[in-house]
């Protein structure tokens, strides 16, 4: 009997009808004795399982085993082994979607039962212990930011500014332009009408700039700490009070810890650094994440002999160990590059902003020319001119320039113009901005 046979009797056949696939060669495997009769009872049997059982799986995870003994004799059907989805030529693309159907009920009690978790987490701890998820809380988790003061390098972080609540180095060797950076961040956080605190270890800030650069000193908090420990809690608890918008560390190389000023200290300096930033980082870091203040450590850098390399090579390195370049969300290094003359006059210096790491955005390895204009901060009316051209937001034709219905012959008055017309600039920094953010 052949049971591939189409034309073989009108007797319904199982197998052909549900397996086309099958074969003498294979799909079956029958030791001897055992009677066909004995396999068309078997398949008679599977034809009368529901359709879904085999729909939902198209395939047998292992053979079939099956004790059929022959009456009278030791011969029994060991495997009927099975493949539907590789021998098989009637499987379409719905049979394959039934694998991926997901249970409504079932995802709605997992739901149910993690809105029950979270809820029961937040009373027990707090509303942040848990992941702030859009579909619990129906808001989208993005990072406010402050801006830098510079267009250009507010463009190269990629995000618009730097981030709130969290820890940014900024580093580089000395007249790299570090301070001027920090005091542009607290003029652009008071804009906001933020308050601002400048912790002066190093005892160099000069007030006179702070207001030629237009930064509100009634409204800044200024220390000079006389040790690390007591700037370190300074900086925890006006995190954790949540009111001081940006904190300013002016530098990590001038902290002295309090034994090593009792000459107490049985390490070296930089040991006794390390660990004591390490600890405190810590610690500062976990009041960060309950609070939107912008922490900004100033560092210095130093060289140091490379281990692995050959004799005279050098390493450059920060101050304080490593744990600041790992807490920190984003690391700024600035170089100074050269001066700007006007004619015989020196007006600024012109510096390099490198983004060495940014956790917010694929901004890193990122670099920004920046102008500083001394006793000014930066040249941001030079940054928009260039800006607002590239992106045909100011109109440069032969040398010319056209700002509002007004036409400038030179780059200088253009420039000129724009410093003394604050409303225009900020227009076109507005403009700027909202191509990118």
């Amino acid at each position: 009997m052949e049971w591939g046979n189409p034309t073989h009797s009108s007797a319904r056949n199982p197998f052909s009808l549900f397996f086309p696939f099958f074969s003498s060669d294979h799909a079956c495997l029958v030791t001897k004795l055992c009677p066909l009769s004995y396999v068309y009872e078997v398949a008679t049997t599977l034809w009368n399982i529901k359709m879904t059982f085999f729909t939902r799986f198209h395939t047998f995870a292992r053979p079939l085993l099956s004790p059929l003994h022959q009456n009278g004799g030791r011969g029994i059907m060991t495997r009927i082994g099975m493949n539907a989805c590789s021998h098989s030529s009637v499987a379409e693309a719905s049979d394959l979607e039934c694998d991926a159907v997901h249970d409504d009920v079932k995802a709605a009690e997992k739901d149910n039962a993690l809105c029950f978790a979270v809820s029961q987490l937040a009373s027990e701890f707090s509303k942040e212990t848990m992941l702030s998820l859009q579909k619990f809380f129906g808001v989208r988790r993005r990072a406010h930011v402050i801006s830098t003061g510079s267009l250009k390098l507010d463009l190269a972080l990629g995000i618009g500014g730097l981030p709130k609540g969290r820890v940014v180095e900024i580093y580089g060797r000395e007249a790299a332009g570090k301070t001027t950076l920090a005091l542009q961040i607290i003029k652009e956080a008071q804009k906001l009408g933020g308050y601002c605190a400048y912790l002066d270890v190093e005892n160099a800030l000069d007030y006179s700039l702070m207001e030629s650069m237009g930064i509100n000193t009634e409204n800044l908090l200024v220390s000079h700490p006389d040790c690390a420990e007591n700037l370190l809690s300074m900086v925890d608890t006006l995190t954790k009070s949540g009111a001081v918008d940006v904190i300013v560390i002016d530098s990590v190389a001038a902290l002295v810890p309090k034994c090593e000023l009792e000459q107490l200290g049985v390490g070296t300096k930089r040991d006794l650094q390390s660990r004591m930033m390490t600890q405190a980082l810590r610690k500062i870091h976990s009041s960060l994440s309950h609070s939107q203040t912008l922490i900004v450590f100033i560092n210095q850098i130093r060289f140091s002999p490379k281990s692995d390399k050959e004799c005279g090579s050098m390493e450059e390195v920060t101050c304080g160990g490593n744990a600041l370049r790992f807490y920190a969300a984003v690391r700024l290094r600035l170089s100074r590059m050269r001066l700007i003359k006007t004619e015989d006059k020196v007006e600024g210096v012109l510096i390099c902003a490198q983004v060495v790491k940014n956790k917010l955005a694929s901004a890193t390895v990122k670099k920004a020319e920046l102008g500083i204009k001394f006793g000014r901060g930066f040249w941001h009316e030079s940054e928009v001119l260039d800006l607002a051209c590239e992106h045909g937001i100011i109109v440069k034709d032969e040398g010319s320039y056209y700002i509002e219905g007004e036409s400038f012959n030179t780059r200088e008055t253009a420039e000129l113009f724009l410093a003394k017309n604050d409303a225009i600039c900020d227009k076109l920094i507005m403009d700027v901005r909202r191509l990118y953010f």
